[in-house]
């Protein structure tokens, strides 16, 4: 049950049904987190402008949601996990890409070492080794990349701790963590 209240687009005002606007042209819909975070048109503001910043990024829109995949999971967020889970198989990612990204794995190696860089600062809370970032670079990734994945980490727990806090109502089908990845 949701905790904090998803605003009702027929009855936002100013700057909130802007946004909404233009979630809708884009989307056909605004899902329950917008909603939700449009109780504040500043921090809906701000995270559509950071999304789309990154969904333009050098990383990429499919590399963005398996790093999404993999914070969601181990965040242990359900709508956050359904909601990319979704929006993965619709930007043309396989089932099992969706699934081991899910815990924080990839068949492809540069991929997997990002997700693993994206574990890594989570585990560490952004205080990683000379060594993760050796490897990072080491598997081909640039340092704007590695700005770029951290950024996407950071924009992910955004979402996934609202998304927790509110208890927003998933909107998307269904999927719950599959485990709490190993740290």
């Amino acid at each position: 049950m949701a905790r904090l209240k998803a605003l009702n687009p027929e009855e936002a005002t100013g700057k909130t049904k802007e946004l909404f606007d233009s979630v809708n042209s884009k989307m056909g819909m605004i899902p329950n987190m917008m909603r939700t975070m449009g109780n504040s048109a500043a921090a809906l503001n701000g995270y559509l402008g950071f999304n789309a910043a990154l969904n333009n990024s050098s990383i990429g829109t499919k590399l963005g949601e398996l790093i999404s995949l993999t914070v969601a999971n181990e965040n242990g967020c359900n709508y956050c996990n359904s909601a990319h889970s979704y929006i993965g198989s619709k930007i043309g990612l396989e089932a099992a890409a969706i699934n081991d990204a899910r815990s924080g794995i990839s068949a492809d190696p540069k991929i997997n070492a990002a997700l693993g860089f994206a574990k890594a600062i989570l585990d560490n809370r952004g205080h990683v080794s000379d060594t993760v970032i050796e490897d990072i670079k080491a598997a081909g990734y640039s340092d704007a990349e590695i700005v770029e994945i951290v950024a996407k980490v950071s924009l992910s727990i955004y979402t996934n701790y609202l998304n927790i806090v509110a208890g927003t109502d998933i909107d998307f089908p269904k999927l719950t963590p599959i485990q709490k990845l190993n740290h």
